[in-house]
């Protein structure tokens, strides 16, 4: 098993979040929309197996391991938005229970070098999300989760830019 690619420290208590529909708001889209940690972690899932298939056991390792600190992701926006008052149900708006997540959303390519730009595309777009929502939140402890968050997806950056630059060497 793959060891999650995250920052070398620990993600922040959601203990001290108490109900907060505005921070909900600011946060949901992060959860389970097209561009959330939800469809990352089945779009990375995918493509590790077709780079174990192509012989880059290296390589599907390491998004394995991006995909298990994108559900890290998921279980503290998860744990966050119940602590803010809202259900982490899986739809473009929680807790509104309608316009559910699909999985139409996850790029289903078939390159490896499409898989890697994708996922840096994913990357790059997840970080200006975090970004975002840190210049609109005023609740300082959801500010640290998503600080701690936006970290790990700088480091998934890199690594996928890297795994870029293999494919193409």
């Amino acid at each position: 098993m793959s060891v999650p690619l995250t920052a070398n420290k620990p993600f922040p208590s959601t203990k001290n979040i108490t109900s907060d529909a505005y921070s909900l708001r600011v946060i949901s889209s992060a959860y389970a929309t097209p561009t959330g940690e939800l469809n990352t972690i089945l779009q990375y899932i995918y493509q590790t197996y077709f780079f174990k298939a192509k012989g880059y056991k290296d390589i599907a390792d390491s998004i394995q391991g991006i995909a298990i600190a994108e559900m890290t992701h998921l279980s503290a926006l998860g744990e966050c938005m119940l602590a803010l008052g809202g259900a982490p149900v899986y739809t473009s708006c929680p807790p509104a229970a309608y316009n559910f997540y699909s999985t139409k959303y996850v790029t289903y390519s078939r390159s490896l070098i499409m898989m890697a730009e994708d996922d840096i595309r994913a990357e790059k777009h997840a970080i200006r999300t975090y970004e975002r929502m840190l210049c609109l939140l005023k609740n300082e402890n959801v500010k640290e989760l998503i600080e701690r968050i936006a970290e790990d997806e700088r480091l998934h950056l890199k690594e996928f830019e890297n795994i870029l630059c293999k494919l193409k060497s």
